[in-house]
């Protein structure tokens, strides 16, 4: 069997921890995974699903030399057929240790579609125009999870003969319409079923941009009475005073619930009536395609592959633009309440888009092909 080992920055909660996590649980290869940091959320959902989990125990954003020879025993311990990494920090500091401990395939694995000032921390940047140095020499191919991630980092330098999107993929079995759990979530949270619900799941930063969405919902507040909306992520809670400070200031303390990370997603993206991502910036949302998945339409600001995902040009607007963003609910919102054939038919094509064209099934077999596709042209590795 083919041995496949995974080296990621942390396992905490997001995109690519659960992406790596998706892929490892439902191949039928061999697969360990290496975090640099810790075993976070997905370390003991690996585990219990039969993977293999080392953890390094790194100072976040601090690499380490010791560490680094550390990685290298471990690979040649478990001598894998190939080498996958994920993100930044981990292509740079595992694809150069695969290579040193002689390992015939390095893949390294992309996630962001922008590296502008702003937009992310320029350590970030550095090691990213690092890694697109050694691009040519360290990957065999660099996985993109998105085209506009594959398009940002060609231009930045990467290799781009190496580079090659795979989409994310979906388990639509765990992920599917439920009247039940619409219905346990409402009653959870003192939510009727007339009540239009609209959320959005996301960590508390910069990036998901929640002050636009929620300077957007202090304007659909003027027009309309029976809405609510309920955030859902890391540090959106009560001990998130940033946060409480901008409900206060634009007087939504009644319209807004904070529900902090949740296990159940499945079930919150059952329960609600729109999705709604404001971000600055994406690679491939998640959020969308699992919204998507559960029968939720969604609207989105225009990054990374949302609006492919969605695929509806109506249903996206420009990042930072409160007053459209609160149109296009606005007009969700009306067709959910007024035209109930339509607004079925596009819960029907959100749920039957994901299961045509991202499931875990064409994820699992796109990835095998190039970790094993590419090994056969040796020519990669020159």
């Amino acid at each position: 069997m083919k041995k496949v080992l995974h080296v990621i920055t942390g396992l905490n909660d997001g995109g690519a921890e659960g992406v790596l996590a998706r892929l490892c649980l439902n191949s039928e290869l061999q697969h360990i995974v290496v975090s640099l940091i810790d075993e976070g959320k997905y370390g003991p959902i690996l585990k219990k699903g039969g993977v293999k989990v080392y953890c390094l125990g790194m100072d976040r954003g601090k690499l380490s030399l010791r560490k680094w020879l550390k990685l290298i025993q471990i690979i040649k311990k478990e001598q894998p057929d190939c080498v996958q990494t994920w993100m930044y920090h981990a292509d740079l500091f595992g694809g150069l240790a695969a290579r040193f401990a002689g390992v015939p395939g390095v893949f390294w694995g992309v996630r962001m579609s922008s590296l502008e000032k702003g937009r992310c921390s320029a350590a970030t940047r550095a090691i990213a125009r690092l890694c697109a140095g050694i691009s040519g020499w360290v990957p065999a191919s660099i996985i993109c999870c998105a085209e506009e991630a594959k398009k940002v980092h060609a231009e930045i330098g990467y290799s781009a003969r190496k580079l090659k999107t795979i989409f994310n993929g979906y388990d639509v079995t765990r992920l599917s319409v439920d009247k039940e759990r619409r219905n346990s979530v409402r009653n959870e949270l003192g939510i009727s079923e007339n009540t239009f619900l609209l959320g959005m799941v996301g960590r508390y930063d910069p990036l998901k941009d929640h002050e636009t969405l929620l300077r957007a919902i202090q304007l659909i507040a003027q027009e309309l009475d029976d809405f609510r909306c309920v955030l859902i992520g890391t540090n959106i809670d009560e001990n998130n005073p940033e946060l409480l400070e901008l409900i206060e200031k634009l007087d939504l303390e009644a319209r807004v619930q904070l529900l902090g990370p949740r296990a159940d997603i499945p079930d919150i993206m059952n329960a609600l009536d729109l999705h709604v991502l404001s971000s600055r910036s994406e690679g491939f949302p998640n959020v969308v395609a699992e919204a998507m998945a559960c029968g939720t339409p969604c609207i989105s600001t225009d990054v990374g592959d949302a609006r492919h995902i969605i695929g509806d040009a109506k249903a996206v607007c420009p990042a930072g633009r409160p007053e459209e963003l609160a149109n296009l609910i606005l007009a969700m919102e009306s067709e959910c309440r007024n035209n109930p054939d339509k607004w079925a038919s596009r819960k029907r094509f959100c749920r039957d888009r994901i299961v045509e064209h991202f499931s875990i099934e064409s994820m699992v077999e796109n990835f095998e092909h190039a970790w094993f596709g590419d090994l056969q042209r040796s020519e990669s590795f020159s």
